[in-house]
């Protein structure tokens, strides 16, 4: 369907061909949806961050997720009510995962960005980019969160997701687009030619080619926020 993540961000872009006025800000998940997301970036000429997750694990169980944190100017905690209600936590448990995880967001953020500070994307129209969707569960955590931060509107884009995530992920966002979601879905490196692990020069290089040709937002008659 792809022939790389390359190509999936061009088509893409074209069905976000729309959002170009609105002058929005595309958010991507790393690694893979950074390929996607450039592409995209570069046709809307839009500022491109990143945005990151990071999961906090139940006490021995890392794998039970019992919410995530989001990253941003403001990093939000989206926690899983239901499950954290069905587990006795040690005093001050979820208060120290966070400052752990929230740790290891900025870490990674200097690793890709350096300096950089997250974009203010408050009464911004936002676009989520990744190179595609499987369960939903990292996404539905990421909007949760990004939407606490105040967008003005909040889109979510991939090249492929399943209809079930679809339906999971519905009341996150105001708007999805997808370019394909079959069924049966299977995973999402089916439906790529080339499938391989994007690198952490890559999505360094592409986030610095991006940055480097960004119009400032004065430029795009828009009032910079300090």
């Amino acid at each position: 369907m792809f022939e790389d993540r390359r190509d999936a961000g061009r088509k893409l872009a074209h069905a976000l061909e729309r959002f170009k006025s609105a002058n929005p800000v595309v958010l991507v998940l790393p690694r893979g949806g950074v390929p996607v997301g450039f592409e995209v970036a570069e046709h809307l000429e839009a500022p491109l961050d990143l945005l990151l997750v990071r999961k906090i694990g139940a006490p021995g169980h890392e794998e039970l997720a019992l919410g995530a944190v989001v990253d941003g100017l403001h990093p939000q905690v989206v926690v899983n009510q239901e499950i954290v209600d069905t587990i006795r936590l040690p005093r001050g448990y979820l208060e120290a995962a966070k400052k752990r995880q929230i740790a290891e967001l900025e870490r990674r953020r200097r690793l890709y960005l350096g300096a950089a500070q997250p974009i203010d994307i408050q009464e911004r129209l936002v676009i989520v980019v990744d190179d595609g969707i499987a369960t939903g569960a990292t996404m539905k955590a990421a909007l949760r969160g990004l939407r606490r931060n105040g967008p003005s509107r909040l889109i979510l884009a991939a090249p492929v997701a399943p209809r079930s995530a679809i339906r999971n992920l519905k009341e996150e966002c105001d708007e999805m687009v997808f370019l394909a979601t079959p069924e049966p879905f299977y995973a999402v490196g089916l439906y790529y030619a080339d499938f391989s692990q994007t690198t952490d020069e890559e999505v360094i290089e592409l986030l610095r080619r991006r940055q480097s040709s960004a119009p400032a937002p004065w430029e795009k008659g828009e009032v910079a926020r300090r």
